[in-house]
C-alpha cells in the first residue's frame, strides 16, 4: 500500500496502528521527514519502574524506541511493509527523569531487499543529551 503521510499524522489512524501496550504507553506521532520519523509519549507514574523515585522503566523507553525505527523505514520506502525487528541494541546513557515526555528520533540509513537498518536516539527535550542510543535490523516478513 502507498505511504500516506495522514497513517501518521491522523490520530484516529495512527491510534488504529498504534493498539496494544502501545496505546497504553501513550505513543503519539510528533513528525517525520524523507528516511526519519520521531514519536514520543508524556511521563505517567505507572511507567515508573519504582514509584519512590519516578525515574521510568526501560520498557516503555524500548516500545517508543522500536516503534520510531519501524515508522523511519516506512518513511524512507514511502510504504508501510509488515516487518519484524530482527535485532535492537540500545544503549542507555542516563536514566529517564520522572515527569518529563520521552522523544525518539530514528532514522533509517540503508533499506537492503528484505532487511533495514535503522539508528535511533531517545531524549527528554535535548537531543544533545541522550537518554540512549540504540541500533535495530529490521526484517520484512511481506509486502
Amino acid at each position: 500500500m502507498p505511504f500516506d503521510v495522514s497513517d501518521l499524522t491522523n490520530p484516529a489512524n495512527f491510534s488504529r496502528l498504534m493498539s496494544g501496550h502501545i496505546s497504553e504507553i501513550g505513543l503519539r506521532y510528533i513528525a517525520h521527514g524523507d528516511d526519519w520519523a520521531e514519536l514520543g509519549f508524556d511521563y505517567k507514574p505507572e511507567l515508573a519502574i519504582n514509584a519512590a523515585t519516578g525515574v521510568l522503566a526501560s520498557g516503555p523507553i524500548i516500545s517508543l524506541i522500536d516503534s520510531a525505527c519501524g515508522f523511519s523505514i516506512g518513511a524512507r520506502i514511502k510504504k508501510l511493509r509488515p516487518m519484524a525487528t530482527l535485532d535492537l541494541r540500545i544503549d542507555y546513557v542516563r536514566a529517564a527523569p520522572p515527569g518529563k515526555a520521552i522523544i525518539a528520533r530514528a532514522t533509517c540509513y540503508r533499506v537492503a531487499r528484505n532487511v533495514a537498518f535503522v539508528r535511533c536516539v531517545a531524549h527528554d527535550g535535548n537531543p544533545d543529551d541522550p537518554v540512549a542510543h540504540a541500533l535495530a535490523t529490521f526484517f520484512f516478513t511481506g509486502d
